[in-house]
């Protein structure tokens, strides 16, 4: 029998009756419950997607080491570009839509965290394009400017043409899941970050090595898997935002676009785009000095970097957990509670991370051995571990308390710990350059850099007062 209107209407309203309680008990757990256990609690699904994106870099990596030495240098070039689009979308521009967001849900302004859920959108389709025009006008430039040469160039180019696309579905997709977060909503968006790194590692095995009717295409073909994956994920979020429940709902009304929404993002997100610039210039300079000491070093390198890359991830879970609960606090006025958080936080990724880095350095080879078989690949990737494993723990707790500054809209500290880690990596690098030094002090100096962006974003936390200018407006009519 078919229902009537008014069981449908009773229907509905139940539905948001739930949504709305659900959010409220959301909100309670965000502004007066246990902080580490909470913080754990909202962790837990992103570690579980990181966790799956850690594998789908893994298999990628894998991968590209079956296609050849040339391949993993190429990829290795462009690597750093993909994680810089990664980082700004996600970490940088997500952290401040989360901030944006979980402050205008503590001070009790529904009808603002909706126009800023829009704002959100609008600002991922933008980033997306812009990052296109980013890898297709000036990839192949940065690629040769890094020493690129030969073989790994053209796989670098080759690789970048597709991926040009994925980085694109990536900021829309880091956009919509942003708002997410920021209204204590972790689970929704890492069910779809999981389905979408499974799809990941499926098609980019397939059209890598024309696995099934797929074709055979490479390098491209590994990119083509991301550039599926990510436009998967960007629908599924894009459904989640349009279904009644919660806070964030995505609604197409243009005339919710302000300029102030904008602000209030861009002013902790654009500000933040320049940690992750800082953090992959870093990189690029470091590979700069390694190339010079040929492809196997620059591949071996590439290997070990990218354990270092994957530690952004598991520092992602615990600091995106801290975002709203930072947020939150501040919107009500709880700036003690928003320190709490962040020190826990931080004191958290530093175990992490340092337990990881020193297994790294104790064992490296266990790394290095599943991506190649090459001697001189193997070695380079073994020195790199032993020395900047020692650093990984300082990194987390940078990078950690960084995500915890967003949330109550004060990074300009923490940038500057970025910008300290940058200019040792830039003098250091300068000095042993000229020297001649052998490859082991460079990664010797990347363990300096990572302790020089931890102690210095713990200082910049602890004497920046918070509170002041990092509450919201109220909405206007």
């Amino acid at each position: 029998m078919a229902k009537t209107d008014t069981q449908m209407s009773a229907g509905a309203g139940s539905a948001r009756q739930d949504g709305a309680g659900r959010q409220a008990a959301t909100q309670r757990a965000l502004r007066e419950g246990p902080i580490l256990g909470t913080l754990g609690r909202l962790a837990a699904p992103n570690a579980f997607a990181m966790a799956a994106a850690a594998g789908v870099s893994i298999a990628e990596t894998a991968y590209v080491g079956r296609l050849g030495v040339s391949a993993l240098a190429g990829v290795t070039l462009a690597f750093p570009l993909v994680m810089l689009m990664q980082m700004m979308s996600a970490g940088a521009m997500g952290g401040g839509i989360s901030s944006a967001v979980s402050r205008a849900l503590g001070a009790g302004d529904i009808a603002r965290v909706e126009a800023l859920t829009l704002c959100a959108a609008v600002i991922g389709v933008v980033g997306g394009a812009a990052a296109f025009l980013v890898f297709t006008l000036l990839g192949p430039a940065m690629f040769s400017a890094l020493g690129g040469r030969g073989a790994a160039l053209a796989e670098a180019e080759a690789y970048a043409r597709v991926a040009a696309f994925g980085v694109a579905a990536v900021w829309v997709s880091n956009s919509l899941a942003s708002t997410l977060r920021g209204s204590g909503r972790m689970a929704a968006p890492a069910v779809v970050i999981l389905c979408a790194a499974a799809l990941q590692v499926a098609a980019g095995g397939a059209f890598a090595f024309g696995w099934g009717p797929a074709p055979a295409l490479g390098v491209s073909g590994v990119a083509l898997g991301q550039a599926v994956a990510f436009a998967a994920a960007t629908l599924g979020l894009a459904a989640l935002l349009r279904t009644p429940g919660g806070a964030a709902r995505l609604r197409f009304d243009f005339s919710a676009l302000r300029w102030d929404l904008f602000a209030d993002i861009l002013r902790v997100g654009a500000v933040g785009c320049l940690s992750p610039l800082l953090a992959v210039g870093s990189t690029l300079a470091v590979t700069a000095m390694v190339a010079r000491f040929g492809p196997q070093a620059l591949a071996g390198y590439g290997i070990g970097a990218r354990l270092e890359f994957l530690l952004i991830p598991v520092a992602f879970a615990i600091g995106v957990a801290s975002v709203p609960m930072v947020g939150v606090a501040i919107g009500a006025g709880d700036v003690a509670r928003a320190r709490r958080v962040a020190w826990t936080a931080g004191a958290a990724a530093f175990a992490l991370l340092g337990a990881i880095g020193i297994l790294a350095a104790a064992f490296p080879g266990a790394w290095a051995g599943l991506f190649t078989r090459d001697t001189a690949v193997i070695e380079s990737a073994t020195l790199y571990l032993r020395f900047a494993g020692l650093g990984f723990g300082f990194f987390g707790l940078g990078l950690c308390l960084y995500f915890a500054s967003q949330g109550a809209g004060k990074i300009l500290g923490p940038i500057a710990a970025q910008a300290g880690r940058f200019a040792v990596i830039l003098i250091g690098g300068w000095a042993l350059t000229a020297l001649n030094a052998p490859t082991w002090t460079l990664y010797a100096l990347i363990a300096a850099s990572m302790a020089a962006l931890g102690l210095g974003t713990a200082a910049a936390l602890r004497l920046t007062p918070w509170g002041a200018g990092a509450t919201v407006a109220p909405a206007r009519a």
